[in-house]
């Protein structure tokens, strides 16, 4: 009976750490299963807060320098889909973005950190705002652990070059999902 039980629980440790790994995390508190009012977009015919949501990462993957933030929806009628929001040179002992550190007056990211110009035309968070009866459209929202502590670029930088450089410099990424619709 002894050896019975001694194989069960080194059965049961021997599957938690070949299965349970701890893997990087992307987390928020202010979003669920959709988007709301307070993330929509304030303009195009939306009517939002256009505030950004709290996001916060863990189990970060060793050689970690900094991260990247990216909100991108595939769903958008461009043939490209549309970037809402690209954050990069995000200090490596960050770990969380404030609610509404997209918005660039307010000063709320990381130092250091660089929001670039998104789909909209602007720097900062640009919310959801998929066309009226569009039906729901899927927003993903990415953090990058990166290999480089800066990027390069400047704020002025278009989405794609950014998306270019971080898929050269991207360790691991972790992603959440959230919908909308009007």
């Amino acid at each position: 009976m002894k050896k019975t039980n001694f194989i069960l629980v080194l059965s049961l440790i021997f599957s938690t750490t070949l299965f349970g790994q701890k893997t990087f995390t992307l987390s928020s508190k202010d979003l669920g299963g959709e988007a709301s009012k307070i993330q929509e977009f304030n303009g195009f015919g939306c009517t939002g807060n256009n505030q950004s949501p709290q996001l916060s990462w863990k189990n970060v993957p060793d050689g970690t320098k900094s991260f990247a933030i990216t909100m991108y929806d595939p769903d958008a009628p461009t043939g490209s889909g549309f970037w809402h929001w690209l954050v990069f040179d995000i200090p490596a002992t960050s770990s969380e973005l404030v609610t509404n550190a997209g918005n660039v007056q307010l000063n709320l990211a990381p130092k250091g950190a660089i929001q670039s110009k998104t789909d909209y035309g602007i720097n900062g968070f640009g919310g959801p705002c998929p066309p009226e009866g569009h039906g729901f459209h899927q927003y993903i929202i990415t953090v990058y652990a990166l290999k480089t502590d800066k990027l390069g670029l400047d704020a002025n930088i278009n989405p794609a070059i950014v998306g270019f450089n971080l898929w050269n410099n991207t360790i691991a990424k972790a992603s959440i999902i959230v919908y909308y619709k009007r």
